[in-house]
């Protein structure tokens, strides 16, 4: 096997490379709205025909939502290399509010930016590109090479953005094909956009929405204003008392089984020399709001939080109207860590709301996402054989860090499949996933490419 070649043919293939990742991204996959559902069936489709055309035997699995992708090829004849298994998902976020992007969300294009090239539209980073990364990185291997260098297994999901409620039924129904000795999964991003990284701590995620009604309809504030009891005030007051002065939540037992961070992690992470003054001012803000006895980078990647997502109630349209609400509505979600157990901190959390209900009010729930944190051991030497891989590619040290994202799929690799995950991604802190105008480099793409053809490489010595 040539690894020059590899990345040499790599090179060279960029734009054609970069032409179907456009391809993809104009197919718009909205998972959460079921006015999307054939686009999703087509994203399937178009993947299941892309893996086909570099050799793999890839099929579209119907499941009760959208469908998984998964493929499998075998690698060289001798068959000592490990089984990879790759994740990455298909389904994108909506693109509410379209008149903040700059152009259609899915018709995306390059564009040249200050900050140099970028792949502008909706799931440029989140997940298509990161997802044609590593595809793209074996059809550069097969190109090259006549067989890719060890026995992989493909799995694309087309629900992650809309709570995966099919995933955990098909990965127990399909445990032994998608078992492997690694799950390399691409969703995560460079440190400070500068740094490649391989994640090992994730934080978990507990979402609840309720709602509170008071009057049986709206009234008019000023016949009624004053008397009767207006859910958005009491809404207002149980959320302001969620946390206190110094940033912690407030909410009983809400920190029963979060660890204290080991002193030699915590002396590693102050070695990457985190600048959470630029951090915060590339989206406008200056002072760390979280925890005030913890470091900022503490707060991102190992302590929980408890943040309110939406909250509404009455008239909200153009103009004005004097009036009482019926109801108030809000959206909770609470990042984990450790060992905190999300359902205990659902049933905390709502008995803290009805027991802060007044009378005549009364309170529904809805309950959304839920998963606990994930940690991942580094001992296999593959992790560190990755490690140098991406280091040789960036030119300059890869890290082992954490994420103050949720990437469920992870912990259920380790506890549905048993199979070890190891995250590797090559988002930017800048990408605007899930906002207006997202955007994936260039840079990012191609290396990222690069980076998954020495890692096959290292991992398959």
């Amino acid at each position: 096997m040539s690894l020059d070649a590899t990345l040499a043919h790599i090179d060279a293939n960029l734009s054609q490379a970069t032409d179907r990742l456009l391809e993809l991204l104009r197919i718009p996959s909205i998972s959460t709205d079921p006015d999307f559902a054939d686009n999703c069936d087509t994203a399937a489709d178009w993947l299941v025909a892309d893996l086909q055309s570099i050799g793999v035997d890839a099929t579209k699995r119907a499941t009760p939502g959208h469908p998984m992708v998964v493929g499998h090829v075998d690698g060289d004849a001798d068959g000592n290399g490990p089984h990879l298994l790759f994740y990455g998902h298909y389904d994108v976020q909506p693109v509410d509010p379209l008149e903040l992007w700059d152009r259609d969300p899915f018709d995306p294009q390059v564009e040249d930016t200050p900050k140099g090239k970028v792949i502008r539209g909706r799931g440029a980073a989140d997940d298509k590109g990161q997802l044609m990364t590593f595809v793209e990185a074996c059809r550069a291997w097969k190109a090259v090479n006549g067989t890719l260098p060890c026995r992989i297994t493909f799995f694309f999901e087309g629900e992650e953005e809309s709570g995966s409620p099919s995933l955990v039924p098909f990965m127990k129904e399909n445990a032994d094909e998608l078992s492997a000795d690694f799950a390399l999964i691409c969703d995560t991003g460079l440190f400070e956009s500068k740094t490649p990284g391989i994640v090992t701590m994730l934080r978990g995620m507990m979402g609840d929405e309720l709602t509170i009604t008071g009057p049986s309809k709206d009234l008019h504030s000023g016949m009624y204003g004053g008397v009767s009891i207006n859910p958005i005030r009491v809404l207002s007051k149980i959320l302001a008392g969620l946390h206190d002065d110094q940033g912690r939540v407030t909410l009983p037992g809400f920190y029963d089984g979060v660890p204290e961070l080991p002193d030699e992690l915590r002396a590693q992470w102050q070695g990457l020399s985190f600048d959470h003054a630029a951090f915060l001012e590339d989206v406008g803000l200056s002072v760390p709001a979280g925890e005030q006895d913890r470091t900022p980078i503490e707060m991102i990647w190992s302590r929980p939080t408890c943040e309110v997502n939406g909250i509404w109630g009455g008239y909200t349209g153009a103009g004005f109207k004097t009036v009482l609400p019926s109801q108030a509505h809000a959206k909770i979600s609470f990042r984990l860590v450790g060992d905190q157990d999300p359902d205990a901190i659902r049933d905390s959390f709502r008995k803290m709301v009805q027991d802060a209900l007044p009378a005549d009010c009364s309170v529904k729930f809805k309950g959304h996402s839920n998963g606990r944190a994930s940690m991942f051991e580094t001992d296999d030497p593959a992790f560190e054989a990755a490690r140098l891989a991406l280091s040789d590619e960036w030119r300059v040290p890869a890290a082992y860090i954490g994420c103050g994202g949720s990437i469920p799929i992870a912990g259920h690799f380790q506890n549905l499949v048993d199979t070890t995950p190891m995250l590797i991604g090559f988002g930017k802190d800048d990408d605007q996933i899930h906002s207006p105008n997202e955007k994936y480099d260039m840079e990012s793409f191609h290396k990222g490419m690069r980076s998954w053809v020495r890692i096959l490489d290292a991992l398959s010595k």
